[in-house]
């Protein structure tokens, strides 16, 4: 039995990303199968639970709060990390967030991870008349006056995008001083290294950037974090996969494809208008079209994108990334795409009983 180069056990999450169609299923159905796998995965050994904020398309669409889910879920488990995976700053006042996410810090009795992150969807920016440039601008002093609403008595802040006086936030979160925080990235550079910088962990979804990119990415991460005078060794990153888990090759093969292929069509969709505009705060987002829409789930699996097979394959697969990577936790979408049920069960009960015993 492998354990890690610092003696730790592997960590495995789950990601509740809603990526299907009308036809496929009903928001509340989704819903309701997102409780019944979170209460599977809390009895199993899953360490965490991520869900997403985004807006308009199939693509996360369903999901505009994470704390809404997130709060249903801490209701029917006792153990797993919740995590929002993630907030958006620029779409959230933040005295309203601070507040949201305490109230679900001390629901959940100290089990929140707060992820924040920029959004990359040009559309979702036009909806909140927002403009794109000022992303980084607003998420950096969106994230700051958060974390001085959950530690200071009473903040003034007079900021570019946000200006309030003298106000007390209520609830106080339940984790002193505040509930540990990540940050979301995809491809900018900037991101890993202002979140090595400040000492966050960070949340990456690795077939969007290209394996070799967010490993280099991840590199950079963590000697930055070594140079910031942070704990080496203290900095936690978490990589999103798709999964699917069967007893032969040829049914996890079958069963995925079908359902990854109306994940990357949604994801397509809701990209596209990037289609003939560029961003500074964005570099190579303009491209990001053309690199999701040749993406299939083919490719994916060949590539190492997902975890797809029998559970000795899918070891392999593991192993592969974290030879990749180094130490970090995958999070798994085992929901996507029209995905039963059954289907997201056995993956479920797969992982915990044959896959995660070999890393610890």
């Amino acid at each position: 039995m492998e354990t890690d180069t610092c003696g730790r056990r592997m960590k495995f999450g789950i990601n509740f990303f809603p990526a299907f169609r009308p036809n496929q299923t009903t928001t509340a159905t989704y819903f309701t199968q997102c409780l019944r796998v979170s209460e599977r995965a809390d009895e199993l050994g899953f360490s965490s639970i991520k869900t997403v904020e985004h807006y308009f398309h199939d693509y996360g669409g369903h999901s505009t709060n994470p704390a809404v889910l997130l709060s249903a879920i801490a209701a029917r488990t006792t153990r797993v990390r919740l995590i929002t995976g993630a907030v958006i700053p620029a779409f959230n006042h933040p005295i309203k967030m601070a507040g949201e996410l305490a109230m679900l810090d001390n629901i959940s009795n100290g089990r929140l991870d707060v992820g924040f992150g920029r959004a990359f969807i040009p559309e979702e920016y036009a909806a909140y008349g927002l403009n794109m440039e000022d992303s980084r601008a607003m998420f950096d002093e969106g994230v700051a006056a958060t974390k001085r609403l959950w530690t200071e008595e009473r903040v003034t802040h007079e900021g570019r995008f946000w200006q309030f006086k003298d106000v007390h936030s209520m609830p106080r979160p339940f984790q002193k001083p505040h509930p540990p925080i990540w940050v979301a990235a995809i491809a900018s550079e900037e991101s890993f290294v202002n979140a090595a910088r400040n000492g966050y962990h960070m949340m990456i979804v690795p077939y969007a950037g290209g394996l070799e990119h967010c490993s280099e990415m991840v590199r950079t991460y963590r000697q930055v974090w070594r140079e910031s005078g942070h704990t080496p060794g203290a900095e936690q990153v978490q990589m999103a996969f798709h999964a699917y888990v069967a007893d032969t090759h040829a049914e996890a093969v079958s069963g995925f494809i079908p359902a990854m292929r109306t994940y990357l069509d949604v994801f397509t969709e809701a990209v596209s208008s990037w289609e003939g505009r560029k961003s500074s705060e964005y570099p190579g987002y303009d491209r990001l079209v053309e690199a999701i829409s040749s993406q299939t789930p083919e490719g994916n699996i060949e590539k190492g994108y997902a975890f797809v097979g029998t559970p000795d394959e899918v070891i392999e697969q593991v192993q592969h990334m974290r030879e990749l990577f180094g130490e970090h936790e995958p999070s798994l979408q085992v929901t996507f795409g029209g995905v039963t049920d059954a289907e997201a069960f056995r993956t479920l009960g797969l992982f915990a009983r044959n896959i995660m015993p070999a890393f610890g």
